[in-house]
């Protein structure tokens, strides 16, 4: 089969890639990055080198395949979030109308049951329900929990303020986890055995923990065995981010998406429809957290 392969070589991309090159398969991984290229090609795939906000370069690349792994990839410069996810599902869209691709996997996310209110998760629900009205088409859309690698972003906070949390988690709802190598598992097995027919939606999680306990495995490991997990007011939370340097349409995206949570609304269906959960657990992310933390700068001491 011929399979195109959206998100670079990104966390699931990557096996995706190889997973389906090994197997014998004809991959295109689309990057907007050239220097890319010769990474794609050593795992065995064609790079196709231009941006997913082209639509001709988008209907020139799905126009001969079979199967297309779809995501949205973040655009971190991007002024209005919300208007770069809404015009690249668009062109997602239009490319698949020009196409004979018959299935496609999407990236998706927990919560995008809602449609609205939901942050960045907003535009994967509008890309959920666009793709339902593609006719003669075969989807798989793969919802995951909360990935590991966001806990990464929380080592600086533990090392400096021996706290990690963010603007959800006051609740006594456990959260949801997921390690990316557990979604890449079900691209893969629904890419390589495409039996999935119509429209149908899979929930992915890998552990289900209460945010003490992310807080006190996290600790451990890194050596702050007094760690408790902070949820922060909304306004709080902003001004750390755009203290970072996210601009105001991904914070506030970002601040909508905590609250979903925080409010359940994000996880009802989840609770609905819960998988079974995949191999890797918290403990087993452990490791890739503390090199994270070593990472950090050791905080400066005040005189």
């Amino acid at each position: 089969m011929k399979y195109v392969i959206t998100g670079s070589t990104g966390h699931i991309s990557r096996p995706v890639t190889a997973a389906l090159a090994a197997a014998g398969h004809q991959v295109t991984v689309i990057t907007s990055q050239p220097e890319r290229a010769a990474d794609i090609e050593a795992l065995g795939a064609t790079p196709a080198v231009g941006s997913i906000t082209d639509l001709s370069f988008l209907q020139q690349t799905f126009s001969d395949a079979d199967a297309v792994y779809l995501m949205i990839p973040p655009n971190f410069a991007a002024e209005d979030f919300p208007a770069y996810q809404r015009a690249v599902a668009d062109n997602y869209i239009q490319a698949l109308r020009d196409s004979r691709i018959k299935y496609i996997v999407l990236l998706s996310s927990i919560g995008a049951h809602l449609r609205k209110g939901a942050g960045p998760i907003d535009a994967l629900g509008y890309l959920e329900a666009q793709l339902q009205s593609l006719p003669g088409r075969h989807i798989k859309i793969l919802r995951p929990a909360f990935f590991y690698y966001n806990l990464l972003g929380m080592a600086g906070m533990l090392k400096t303020a021996g706290i990690i949390g963010s603007n959800f988690g006051s609740t006594e709802e456990k959260m949801v986890l997921v390690h990316h190598l557990d979604i890449a598992d079900r691209v893969i097995h629904h890419l390589l055995t495409p039996v999935f027919e119509g429209y149908s939606i899979e929930y992915v999680a890998s552990d289900e923990r209460y945010v003490s306990e992310i807080a006190a495995v996290l600790g451990k490991v890194a050596g702050k065995e007094n760690a408790v997990w902070v949820s922060f007011p909304d306004d709080q939370a902003y001004a750390a981010m755009t203290q970072q340097g996210l601009n105001a349409s991904l914070a506030n995206g970002y601040i909508a998406m905590g609250r979903a949570f925080r409010e359940g609304r994000a996880m009802e269906d989840y609770w609905k429809h819960r998988p079974v959960l995949g191999s890797r657990k918290l403990e087993d992310f452990t490791g890739e957290f503390v090199s994270a933390y070593q990472a950090v700068p050791e905080p400066v001491e005040q005189a």
